[in-house]
């Protein structure tokens, strides 16, 4: 349903008629995220200060219509789809660098800031920001903090909550906050801490001030090939129970490897069930010291064909082929549907195994791509949408999966959100009274439910989650 024309006129007041997008076919490329949700926006408006966003959003509460903030739309959970209509609020204006600072190493930035930006301005300083999602050329700062990204190097740095220090917020009544600060004691309650993966339900972020890290003086970086995916999961474990924690620790299973190769030319064994991407830094003695141990663990637990790279170029290469892998999936099929499910390191062969078995059950084709390290799976479902019977099986293997990492110990999500993806399961991980006292931080900060209404917490009106277990197939799920 169309926005009334007097809110359409006031917002177009605010940020200017071009900034306020209502057209019907324009609306269609603001309808999806990267996940296989979509719904249109009522409208789209693109404020450019946090004035702005403080207006808008006051209009938006006067008149009891939703909001859902927005950056680039790299989201993989559906938290930027909006599915009760309203107000996209495209925050990708605002992309200001605002300050670096390289004593105090920190940087000032506004939301639209693409992720891999930062680092590259930082560089000159001799720093860079250390969370580092597979999207970073494309996803923003705002995106990265509202769904608490991580990514490859995350392992042993940290994930974003870990490196912003500040925001300046917008709450559903339109009023303008600072949170937190540089203080390493935080006095009273640690508001950035609550915000920081609210995923849009409590606030739209305006300004973001975040830690920036010195670059390491040496970097190692080694390709290992295994003969199965389970003896790689094994070496994963070796590597960590011997006390390192690499800066990275990626893994690939053959499938991925393939087509990673065949767009890249990057040098990955394709005869290998899976490869490693281990990655350690610091300095020079520490360094060699670390990737010597590596490379005898890795032996230890069958681990062939070990190649280190030999300049900065090499090693750009041999990233660029794991953070381009789920594209390259593409040549495979034009379709995915991953999740992000974490599981003890510990089970990694169990989890990859009933991965397997779940994508054999619907024969649908599954790649894994994923942080080994810390145990985040991304099984990627491969699938070609204009099949029209297929996205029914996607979803139900899909929520198999996730079942299989919760029956195993894990959790829901890693570092994409729960979104509109996996708000029906939920209730497989938290007690009513868990996601009661949740919904009472929501209501505390968004009484009128208007900041990305119907995400994180289960919706009776949308999609179920079936009973645990495979005995019911997809016939049994109560779907939208």
């Amino acid at each position: 349903m169309a926005l009334p024309a007097a809110v359409l006129a006031e917002l177009r007041s605010v940020v200017g008629r071009e900034h306020v997008i209502d057209g019907a076919y324009d609306l269609h490329i603001f309808a999806r995220d990267a996940s296989i949700e979509g719904a249109m926006p009522d409208a789209v408006v693109l404020p450019a200060t946090s004035e702005d966003v403080a207006a808008v959003v006051k209009i938006a509460a006067r008149n009891r219509v939703p909001v859902v903030p927005r950056g680039a739309g790299t989201g993989l959970s559906g938290g930027a789809v909006t599915i009760r209509g309203g107000i996209a609020l495209q925050m990708t204006r605002m992309r200001r660098i605002l300050e670096i600072d390289p004593v105090a190493q920190t940087a000032l930035v506004e939301p639209g800031v693409v992720n891999q930006e930062l680092s590259l301005a930082a560089a000159s300083h001799g720093l860079f920001y250390a969370p580092d999602p597979s999207s970073q050329k494309a996803c923003t700062l705002g995106g990265n903090a509202a769904e608490n990204s991580g990514g490859p190097h995350c392992l042993y740095y940290g994930v974003t909550t870990n490196h912003v220090l500040g925001m300046e917020v917008v709450l559903a009544d339109g009023s303008l906050h600072w949170v937190s600060g540089d203080a390493p004691d935080r006095i009273g309650l640690d508001l950035c801490g609550v915000l920081v993966g609210s995923e849009g339900t409590l606030c739209s972020i305006t300004r973001i001030k975040v830690r920036l890290l010195r670059i390491p003086p040496t970097i190692a970086t080694l390709l290992a090939a295994f003969p199965t995916i389970e003896t790689a999961s094994h070496a994963v474990s070796a590597v960590i129970g011997r006390g390192i924690v690499p800066a990275a620790l990626e893994m690939m299973d053959n499938v991925t490897v393939g087509a990673v190769e065949a767009h890249y030319h990057a040098g990955y064994p394709t005869d290998a069930g899976a490869v490693l991407l281990v990655e350690v830094d610091g300095i020079a003695e520490s360094t060699r010291e670390l990737m010597a141990t590596v490379r005898e663990v890795l032996a230890a637990n069958q681990g062939y064909a070990m190649r280190e790279a030999k300049s900065p170029a090499e090693r750009d290469l041999l990233w660029a082929g794991r953070k381009g892998a789920i594209g390259a999936l593409g040549r495979i099929r034009p379709n995915y549907y991953l999740h992000d499910g974490v599981v003890p390191r510990t089970k990694l062969p169990q989890i990859l195994s009933a991965v397997g078995e779940i994508g054999e059950h619907y024969k649908l084709p599954v790649a894994n791509v994923f942080h080994a390290g810390d145990g985040n799976l991304h099984p990627n479902i491969l699938f070609d949408l204009r099949d029209g019977e297929v996205l029914h099986q996607v979803e139900s293997a899909g929520e198999e999966m996730l079942r299989a990492v919760v029956e195993f110990g894990g959790a829901l999500s890693g570092e994409h959100g729960i979104g509109l993806e996996k708000s029906a399961f939920m209730p497989w991980v938290f007690s009513p009274d868990d996601l009661q006292a949740m919904h009472q931080v929501k209501d505390a900060f968004d009484p009128d439910g208007i900041m990305n209404p119907g995400k994180i917490f289960p919706d009776p009106d949308r999609k179920q989650a079936r009973l645990p277990g495979r005995t019911g197939l997809a016939s049994e799920a109560k779907w939208w």
